[in-house]
């Protein structure tokens, strides 16, 4: 009696099985007839289950007649339809369920253009303004000097986000440039004095300070860590200066490194033995009165008046645990750790020969990823040599697109300057130009160098 019950059941399986159709469920734009692929497509009710459409728009269920089932189509591109069926037809059918679907997904993109390696792109351009000088604030947007005619007339401290202006506000006196403090915080400076920048919700803010002060408290500081200050004592009218640190906890001073041009310094004091009897007796005066040789009384007065004399330039940098500075006078790059205690000293050379190599007496620093470029000109060309600062070696060679370009900075791994097109009427716009490498972020100095012309 078992036997005899297993085959029925065994029996009624198949035919079970067999009972079953084939649904193919058939997914078609409704304006072009053209197969939908990729179509999700869920079955509820008597089936749960779902597929996706292959190339040819078809997706494949079994079903059994007599069932009611509910088809759900979704894609991302087009509106989503459901159809409602009852399973019909002789086992081993085919049933077809055609589903039309509207497109409805659709958004007209403004053009973008993009600009490889090496070619700039304007960031910022105006009919009415001129671009004459740029900073980034700390949270990456810039403040833009510009300019509707001449400097000499006003000018205008514009917020921008790299796709508009946010807010801008006029200066009582034209500013002639954009400096960055210790702080990585933007000043405009004018003839008279120093202003502070800060922005918040869409508004430039500005807070004056006076010149003096700034030049002789705040300037002067180049970096800062956890405990020490570093700053320098440079004077643009003496051949020699030095870096020093202060300790926020102990309130010591100690100089890291001195700065010195041996020949220029020799011909600097030297200058005092060819002027007249009534200068010597004023510098004479001079050195009693303040204690300052009257050797360099002279100097100050009348060598740094001379096409000889030239500003020392000698730039301190930091890159994540590491301070370098540059002497280009010894030919030696200097590194010490956090604390000013010297680590090493290698020899550089990029800056020797400035009339055949064309060195413009400028090292720029990327203020994200911390690599230092040096930067050469030649007939108008504008190349940037970034330096290893293990071996002092100079490396890749990358050529700006435009000739005479102003005020370069980089961020990023992208290089920013301010051009005009010769003989048109354009106004000066700001560029962007990709380097052709993608270095990390690092941590670093947040102001510009002392020493940065």
């Amino acid at each position: 009696m078992k036997q005899f019950c297993l085959i029925v059941f065994f029996c009624l399986c198949g035919f079970a099985v067999r009972a079953q159709v084939l649904v193919k469920v058939v997914t078609m734009d409704r304006s072009t007839r053209d197969p939908i692929h990729h179509v999700e497509i869920a079955l509820s009710g008597a089936v749960n289950t779902h597929a996706f459409t292959s190339k040819k728009g078809e997706a494949l269920f079994k079903a059994t007649p007599g069932d009611s089932i509910k088809i759900d189509c979704e894609h991302l591109a087009y509106a989503s339809e459901t159809r409602d069926i009852v399973v019909k037809g002789k086992p081993q059918d085919t049933i077809t369920v055609t589903v039309f679907m509207r497109f409805v997904k659709t958004q007209n993109l403004n053009e973008f253009v993009v600009y490889p390696k090496g070619v700039p792109r304007p960031v910022f351009k105006s009919e009415r303004v001129s671009v004459d000088d740029f900073e980034f604030m700390p949270d990456g947007r810039m403040i833009l000097l510009t300019y509707a005619r001449t400097k000499k007339k006003g000018t205008e401290l514009c917020l921008y986000d790299g796709e508009k202006i946010l807010g801008e506000i006029g200066l009582k006196e034209p500013g002639n440039e954009l400096i960055r403090d210790f702080r990585g915080n933007p000043h405009v400076v004018t003839n008279s004095s120093v202003y502070g920048l800060t922005a918040e919700d869409g508004k430039v803010y500005v807070g004056e300070l006076q010149k003096d002060y700034y030049f002789s408290y705040i300037a002067p500081i180049v970096d800062t860590t956890i405990s020490k200050y570093f700053f320098s004592n440079f004077d643009p009218n003496y051949p020699a200066f030095g870096y020093y640190t202060f300790g926020a906890e102990d309130s010591v001073y100690r100089k890291i490194v001195n700065i010195e041009d041996d020949l220029m310094m020799e011909l600097y004091r030297s200058e005092y033995k060819w002027v007249d009897i009534r200068t010597k007796l004023w510098a004479k005066e001079m050195e009693n009165e303040t204690g300052i040789d009257a050797e360099i009384w002279v100097g100050a007065n009348y060598f740094t008046q001379s096409i000889y004399y030239k500003e020392l330039y000698a730039p301190l940098f930091e890159r994540n645990d590491s301070i370098f500075v540059f002497d280009h006078y010894k030919n030696l790059l200097f590194s010490f750790d956090q604390e000013g205690n010297k680590r090493d000293s290698i020899p550089i050379f990029y800056h020797l020969q400035e009339k055949q190599t064309g060195w413009q007496k400028l090292l720029i620093q990327d203020q994200l990823t911390g690599q230092i470029y040096s930067v050469y000109e030649k007939n108008g060309q504008v190349t940037l040599r970034r330096i290893d600062l293990a071996t002092g070696e100079l490396k890749e060679s990358i050529p700006l697109y435009y000739k005479y370009p102003d005020k370069v900075l980089i961020r990023g791994n992208r290089v920013y300057y301010t051009y005009r097109e010769f003989e048109t009427a354009q106004k000066k716009y700001l560029y962007e130009e990709k380097l052709p490498f993608e270095f990390p972020e690092a941590s670093m100095l947040n102001g510009d160098p002392v020493t940065q012309q």
